[in-house]
């Protein structure tokens, strides 16, 4: 995996560009690194072993390649897993609900404590393509995400436009609401 760059560097606000289609080979390879290391970041012995930060997303910005790609590899309260490598992915609808992580949210750029809250909606639904990981090609997609995996894209699909959740902190959102009361979280925060 590339370094992941850090809060300041200019490619972390600047807006990502399409990937083109059909996947070149270099394009298959990042979205299956994106992804590996999201998953070996969740993995208790990798991250001992390699001094990962955990993680639920990790978007191509993040290694200074300005493309439209990200990996999400994350549950919801069901259960239900969702691991994507995303492509050229679009925000078609949104609930008018917005919610919040009660903790705020983390990210791998970010090495510094934020205070804050950032808005996000409940549900949303998105299409683009996803990398198929048994034929390395984009797929299209089309999938309705609500509560934390709604959050997890919307906070990747962010990096793809040049936004960072730190210029999105609020100390209170009155019109939104918490995804989980705080005593109810039984894991530490993951960084998105």
């Amino acid at each position: 995996m590339n370094h992941i760059i850090r809060e300041g560097h200019p490619s972390l606000t600047t807006p990502s560009k399409p990937v083109l289609l059909p996947l070149s080979q270099k394009d298959i390879d990042l979205g299956k690194s994106l992804l590996e290391y999201v998953k070996n970041s969740q993995d208790d012995a990798m991250v001992k072993k390699y001094k990962l930060r955990p993680s639920v997303g990790l978007a191509a910005p993040q290694i200074n390649q300005l493309k439209r790609m990200f990996a999400m590899h994350v549950e919801d309260l069901d259960g239900t897993l969702y691991s994507y490598v995303m492509i050229n992915p679009e925000i078609i609808a949104h609930s008018k609900e917005e919610t919040y992580l009660p903790g705020g949210e983390g990210c791998l750029s970010v090495d510094r404590p934020t205070n804050g809250l950032t808005p996000r909606y409940f549900a949303i639904k998105i299409r683009g393509y996803h990398l198929d990981m048994e034929t390395s090609t984009a797929q299209p997609i089309e999938l309705s995400l609500q509560g934390y995996p709604s959050i997890v894209f919307q906070h990747e699909y962010d990096h793809l436009e040049g936004i960072m959740f730190t210029s999105k902190l609020y100390p209170k959102l009155p019109n939104a609401f918490p995804l989980f009361e705080p005593n109810e979280a039984d894991e530490d925060e993951e960084n998105i």
